[in-house]
């Protein structure tokens, strides 16, 4: 327990800025801090250090916000997401309907087992969820999610939209 207290007192400030940064709201970052250590706590057995400690919390951290996202919206439009989803790749850029749809396009040029990869990190569900649900392990899916987003942004860069 002392050290979940030394990585809270460490890194609670870089996650909560983070958290901000997402949400724009102060009270709703303030819950989704806590709600990341409680969770850290509940899965640090499966932490594998494939990342820093400071960016799986930060992930969690991000499934958390997307999980609320999906809780606010009932409804959620897929281009959306979508923007959310590859907004990592493209360093945060503001991601017009232009670029959302030529996202959308490429992913269906992809294989249906990609797709449904994508659509999951879209929902929010983890790596784990979504290897469980395709039958592959937690690694192939990182795998597949990472050159999908790197074959994306490659294909806007050639196509000046990155």
């Amino acid at each position: 327990m002392r050290e979940i207290e030394k990585l809270y007192r460490l890194y609670k400030d870089d996650i909560y800025r983070y958290l901000l940064s997402l949400t724009h709201n102060p009270d709703l970052s303030e819950d989704l801090l806590s709600e990341t250590f409680i969770n850290a706590i509940k899965t640090i057995p499966n932490f594998k250090g494939h990342s820093s400690i400071k960016t799986w919390l930060f992930s969690i951290g991000r499934n958390l916000w997307l999980q609320n996202i999906r809780k606010e919206k009932s409804i959620s439009e897929y281009n959306d997401f979508l923007q959310l989803y590859v907004a990592d790749t493209m360093d945060e850029k503001l991601i017009t309907e232009e670029i959302a749809k030529r996202i959308s396009n490429l992913l269906l040029e992809k294989d249906e087992r990609t797709q449904k990869i994508v659509n999951m990190r879209l929902e929010g569900y983890s790596f784990i969820e979504i290897a469980a649900s395709v039958g592959i392990s937690e690694n192939s899916a990182r795998v597949i999610d990472f050159r999908t987003r790197k074959w994306i942004k490659s294909i806007l860069e050639k196509e000046g939209l990155y």
